[in-house]
């Protein structure tokens, strides 16, 4: 059963088109990593797919999937950690989904809570401001707070970016957990390296897609430098292009 379904999309800001036509099939339970040159798209995809970003033509299809069950991680420069919260209120907002915005934190709440943050190695980290929390310690807490969520599917948006080996380690472990269970899991990387270990599957975009498949067929020299050209190739200031053009360059494995 397919967890998402692509027809033909096109993501763009202004009219500006900056994921052309992108058709295809994510199963239920696959772990995928979306990797490409910066300014590929990786992120306009992600909020495509959470539904922040309305496409400019095309569609996204979230085969029986409630919004509710669409967790999303942006990218950590994107989170305001000047806002004056305890890392145990922080982490408990993964809780929303359950009891509502005002809805009370009880006993199992808090057990739910402390649990979670055992599970990322911050036990005794509750009342600390996230405002005083290294780079690895708030990617940690905001992994807890989406273990909170639940969720079908999980959508992270280069989760491990100026973080340490260590705390890279310990979230890739939680990420490999979450496929374990049998949840969705999309994850845009720029680390190729940690995509060959640790992921069988990859998209591979460049505003327009490159390959999909299995990632030693994707990730091939001959694919990255296409990426890489068509990247530097693109017009920022184009128009939405035709429903049914597909860019020449772009081949999907």
């Amino acid at each position: 059963m397919a967890a998402l379904i692509f027809e033909n999309l096109t993501l763009g800001y202004n009219r500006h088109p900056a994921v052309h036509h992108l058709s295809g099939r994510i199963e239920e339970g696959t772990l995928l990593a979306v990797v490409g040159p910066n300014g590929a798209g990786k992120s306009t995809l992600f909020r495509g797919i959470v539904g922040a970003l309305k496409p400019l033509s095309g569609a996204v299809k979230r085969e029986g999937v409630a919004a509710r069950e669409i967790a999303y991680l942006p990218q950590i420069a994107e989170i305001d950690r000047s806002f004056p919260i305890t890392v145990f209120d922080f982490v408990a907002m993964g809780l929303w989904h359950r009891r509502g915005s005002l809805g009370a934190i009880g006993h199992r709440e808090r057990l739910a809570v402390e649990g979670v943050l055992e599970s990322v190695g911050l036990t005794g980290f509750e009342a600390r401001p996230i405002g005083t929390l290294s780079g690895g310690q708030m990617q940690r807490i905001l992994f807890a707070r989406l273990m909170l969520q639940d969720a079908r599917i999980i959508v992270l948006d280069e989760p491990f970016s100026a973080i340490d080996a260590g705390t890279s380690a310990d979230l890739l472990a939680i990420v490999r957990r979450w496929h374990a269970e049998g949840r969705t899991v999309l994850v845009a990387l720029h680390d190729y390296e940690i995509v060959r270990a640790h992921f069988p599957d990859v998209l591979l975009l460049a505003r327009a897609p490159v390959a999909w498949g299995a990632t030693a067929e994707v990730l091939t020299g001959e694919n990255l430098r296409t990426a890489r050209q068509m990247c530097e190739a693109f017009d920022d200031a184009a128009h939405a292009c035709a429903a049914g053009a597909v860019p020449p360059t772009s081949r999907v494995a």
